[in-house]
């Protein structure tokens, strides 16, 4: 075992961490490939995962109203007389239900946003946090949720398979280090500290990874929540510690990987590449057999026979979830990619799973674990996340609380990897949203205004799908 998963393990084991039971912590598996998982009674029939990757909504803002889940249409809030109208003392006030397409993006870093909502636990200052971290405050305009008719594929993938209604994000950031989470379920760079935000390079050419310029830094919190401003260029050759990500795993046991991720040009580098930040990929071979774009190719290789094992997708901006954009096709984008596999051969042994990176700096009510605080800025706030497969419970709404970690730590039992020794140790699998034993779920077409036809015809925006900056 890693000196430095021990750690990792034993420290959040020793601050009460109630996701996973501690004494698996460096734990190998020794089960065949189609093992038979904690909380499963049968052996898996699961031989593709696809993790499709949204854009900055919190679990309350998409699911407030659905029948029977962990929602609010009523938010906590502290006085700020800087509003208009001025907010008074703790009054709680009503959401606005809002589309889907939000014309302003809202904070969602570590330091000015999540730090500012969470209020020691109370997670009731939303209404504190300002535009861009120095601009007004954003007072009532946290406090909304989306119009379901407006995410309707979402609401039908929900009625017919599993809501995960406590999925948390590793950290309460922002989608830099949320895409490293699904990677890699944490950030940890040197001894103690973890990056956190975004790198600090601007412009046209600002990668975020090893393309960024030169004189890039990241920002980092230690495991107290201190956060520091001089961290390391964001590339694996400038990191202290071990960075492994899923991807040593599943190449250790000849287990196939691609990352789908729409085209970049020159006006526009911040397009979502998480694997750009380890150099074994950047400057390997797999940068241009395993990272595919555009990432419209998974259509083919779902026809053509060619699906990986494990698969991330990044949407193009224009179907992503993301606030402050000019369009959102993203519940049709998800649902075409979706009925692609469910009609196809892949359908009977395959798991997607449907997640959204960070919070977006949306309102949500926390679920069961508000007042909870591990370190390197986590938990983060709840993000909607959708289990789609034949195995899948129908119409579950799983309360289990889970982190990203929950998700690479399913794939490291299905296929019996070992551990990362990150989140995956302290969370608890997705697993208990399968049913294995059950009579597999005839695949039914989600119903979409936009199909496949359309996004493999889409012209790429070539704009980052995510705008922060």
């Amino acid at each position: 075992m890693k000196i430095s998963a021990l750690y990792v393990g034993l420290a959040f084991c020793a601050i009460g961490l109630l996701l996973a039971d501690c004494n698996s912590i460096g734990s190998s598996a020794t089960a065949p490939l189609l093992s038979s998982q904690s909380g499963s009674s049968s052996p898996s029939p699961i031989e593709h995962v696809v993790i499709m990757i949204q854009e900055n909504r919190t679990f309350n803002d998409f699911f407030a109203t659905f029948p029977g889940a962990d929602g609010t249409t009523t938010g906590k809030v502290v006085a700020n007389e800087g509003c208009s109208p001025p907010i008074p003392y703790k009054e709680s006030i009503k959401l606005t239900k809002m589309p889907l397409v939000l014309p302003r993006d809202l904070n969602h870093s570590f330091k000015s946003g999540y730090s500012v909502a969470y209020d020691g636990g109370n997670v009731d200052a939303f209404d504190l946090i300002k535009f861009g971290g120095t601009g007004p405050p954003e007072c009532t305009y946290p406090y909304q949720y989306t119009d379901p008719e407006q995410i309707q594929p979402y609401w039908d993938m929900a009625e017919q398979y599993t809501l995960a209604e406590h999925m948390f994000t590793v950290q309460g950031s922002d989608s830099f280090a949320a895409h490293q989470d699904l990677i890699r379920g944490g950030t940890i760079v040197e001894p103690g500290k973890a990056m956190i935000d975004l790198p600090n390079c601007s412009g046209s050419k600002c990668y975020w990874g090893c393309d960024a310029p030169k004189g890039t830094i990241t920002h980092l919190i230690t495991e107290k929540d201190e956060y520091i401003k001089d961290g390391p260029f964001p590339c694996t050759t400038h990191f202290k510690a071990t960075y492994e990500t899923l991807r040593d795993l599943l190449d250790a046991a000849g287990i196939s990987w691609k990352y789908y991720v729409p085209p970049t040009d020159t006006s526009y580098g911040k397009l979502m590449s998480a694997f750009d930040v380890i150099a074994a990929v950047r400057y390997g071979s797999e940068w241009k057999t395993n990272v595919i774009t555009p990432q419209t190719k998974i259509f083919d290789d779902v026809a053509g026979g060619a699906l990986a094992a494990v698969s991330w997708v990044i949407p193009d901006q224009n179907d992503s979830d993301h606030p402050g954009t000019k369009t959102d096709d993203g519940p049709q984008w998800v649902a075409s990619v979706v009925n692609a596999i469910g009609e196809s051969s892949y359908w009977n042994s395959t798991a997607i799973v449907i997640v959204w990176d960070d919070w977006g700096g949306l309102y949500d009510n926390m679920g069961k674990l508000s007042t909870k605080r591990y370190g390197y800025g986590g938990l983060g706030l709840r993000v909607p996340a959708l289990i789609i497969s034949p195995y899948a419970k129908p119409g579950y709404i799983s309360s289990t609380s889970y982190t990203f970690g929950s998700i690479l730590k399913y794939v490291e039992q299905n296929w019996n990897l070992g551990s990362l020794g990150t989140s995956d140790s302290y969370s608890k699998s997705i697993i208990d949203c399968f049913d294995y034993q059950q009579p597999p779920i005839q695949f039914s077409p989600l119903p979409s205004s936009l199909g496949k036809s359309y996004f493999m015809h889409e012209k790429p925006s070539f704009r980052p799908v995510d705008t922060d900056m």
